[in-house]
């Protein structure tokens, strides 16, 4: 009944952990009749504590887990252990807690969404996507946003974008699905070596069984996403909705709900029409560095 993650998948960080075991307490509460005001009663918090728990927005305290468990009805101690086991391991740090100096919160939350994510689907119309920039590439984006930052921080800031990377050499990695605008690919970041690095790394992405990558040519005109860049993740498990990030200035917004996800989802089926297939890209990626790289 109760669905935990094995060690190793895809499915086990903090962030997904909290989901998966929030979706398990609103079932059983749920299937007893439990209100979310009863259930906030019981362990002395309110009814937006137990939704924000629900939708594993916050952490557990593994006593407030305990209680609500036996408000279910759940006696079974070897039921009772998993899900107490999958609230400690929901309060774990992901690894992206050591760059806490350099990582806003509203981002933490996108790492800890996108390691866990089974497909990640992406338009971008600014820059490379992250997930396939190279160092140098990487380097030349922060300077961008980061003019006064110290060279210490300026390298944390790219090594927490390389090891951002690190979940598509895992024994099991996402799907990765990009969309780029060409106008992303023409604009000269870093500089000719920079780019021209660049544009041999994504030649070489698209010989990953893991990766598809298409562009959109200018000759496309308006298309389906003129709004502007956003990622869709989808995850391994049921329990466990779509999510559509948007990232901001200073922010970001996250949607999970129904009328947002087809919305978007119906916008990256449009782009993925417009776009050129993925099996021309490795030519016209040679074909736009030929041309904007002579030599």
């Amino acid at each position: 009944m109760t669905m935990v993650p094995t060690e190793g998948g895809p499915a086990t960080g903090p962030t997904v952990l909290r989901m998966l075991l929030g979706a398990q307490l609103r079932r059983l509460r749920e299937s007893v009749g439990v209100t979310r005001e009863g259930a906030g009663w019981e362990i002395r918090a309110s009814e937006s504590k137990i939704s924000r728990m629900e939708l594993g927005r916050v952490g557990f305290k593994e006593r407030d887990v305990a209680d609500l468990l036996s408000l279910y009805g759940v006696t079974d101690s070897e039921e009772r252990e998993a899900l107490l086991k999958l609230a400690r391991d929901a309060n774990s740090p992901g690894w992206w807690h050591r760059y806490g100096d350099v990582l806003p919160s509203w981002f933490q939350s996108y790492l800890g969404l996108e390691a866990a994510a089974a497909l990640i689907r992406s338009y971008e119309v600014q820059f490379v996507p992250g997930l396939l920039q190279t160092p140098e590439y990487a380097r030349a984006v922060v300077l961008l946003g980061h003019r006064g930052a110290g060279a210490d921080e300026i390298d944390r800031r790219v090594a927490l974008r390389m090891q951002r990377q690190e979940l598509l050499r895992r024994p099991q990695p996402p799907q990765l699905w990009a969309v780029v605008d060409e106008a992303a690919l023409r604009r000269p970041i870093g500089g000719p070596e920079v780019m021209r690095g660049q544009f041999a790394a994504l030649i070489e992405a698209t010989r990953s069984p893991h990766v598809r990558l298409q562009i959109i040519p200018f000759d496309a005109g308006g298309h389906a996403a003129a709004g502007g860049a956003f990622t869709i993740l989808r995850f391994g498990d049921q329990d466990l909705p779509d999510i559509v990030y948007i990232e901001q200035l200073t922010s970001a917004i996250y949607l999970d709900k129904r009328e947002d996800l087809d919305y978007y989802a119906a916008a990256m089926e449009r782009l993925c029409v417009e776009a050129e297939p993925p099996e021309r890209t490795p030519e016209l990626l040679a074909r736009l560095r030929d041309e904007l790289l002579p030599g």
